[in-house]
């Protein structure tokens, strides 16, 4: 898969949004942290293994990096790929002419 089909990919979910969304408010979290934040804010009920495998795919697609500190891992929200969608469709375009 390409760099931007890979970020599509990892935009297209809702949960993967959400996670994205946590990461946005609070970086720097474990994988235990945004399990418990999808439980308590959203009623998410996903097992580790899943929200691990969805931000596999977040990592796969740059969003989301990853810090080892001891036996903990930190995932750090990266919007850098998001500059290609802004850049494919710019937001501040002039409106035409009628």
């Amino acid at each position: 898969m390409t760099a931007e089909a890979d970020l599509f990919k990892a935009l297209g979910d809702t949960t993967r949004r959400i996670i994205l969304d946590e990461l946005s408010e609070q970086d720097g979290q474990t994988l235990f942290e945004i399990c418990g934040r999808l439980t308590m804010k959203h009623g998410l009920a996903s097992s580790r293994q899943a929200i691990s495998q969805h931000l596999a795919v977040l990592e796969q697609a740059g969003l989301v990096h990853t810090r080892r500190q001891g036996r903990y891992k930190f995932h750090h929200l990266d919007t850098g790929p998001l500059r290609s969608i802004v850049e494919r469709w710019p937001i501040d375009r002039e409106e035409p002419s009628p």
